[in-house]
């Protein structure tokens, strides 16, 4: 089997009062600050039917990630036995992409202001779509 070389792009950045890994919570429900979205102007467009109070998926690509990682213990826990880290949501893998579920608090121009977002500042945004879990696709 050959793996097959994937080429994305950001379409944005995260701004955050989280500036190092240190300082960022593990989970969003953990102390996750509100963050803002900044897409590229190019993208802007693709943000119509987004709205204050909507649920969304976010992916990123976790930048400071180590992606040599393959096992780790969950939660830094060094009583918890080595596990791979496609059994963990640790942020350090061979392809760093976070997966974020966010509130939108505030639509502006080019720009999504969402509650709980753990990511750090300068963080890339890869995609967003909008949650299962949105009570407009109920």
């Amino acid at each position: 089997m050959s793996v097959e070389e994937i080429v994305v792009r950001g379409i944005g950045v995260v701004r955050s009062a989280l500036r190092d890994l240190e300082q960022a919570p593990r989970q969003a429900d953990e102390g996750a600050p509100e963050a803002e979205l900044v897409f590229d102007d190019q993208f802007a467009a693709a943000l119509e039917g987004i709205d204050t109070g909507s649920v969304i998926e976010l992916l990123t690509w976790l930048h400071r990630a180590r992606r040599d990682t393959l096992q780790t213990r969950p939660r830094g826990d060094t009583t918890r036995s080595l596990t791979g880290v496609f059994a963990t949501r640790s942020p350090d893998r061979p392809n760093p992409i976070g997966l974020h579920t966010v509130t939108v608090i505030e639509v502006g121009p080019g720009t999504l202001r969402v509650a709980g977002l753990e990511a750090i500042d300068g963080t890339p945004v890869l995609d967003v779509k909008i949650s299962l879990d949105a009570p407009e696709l109920r």
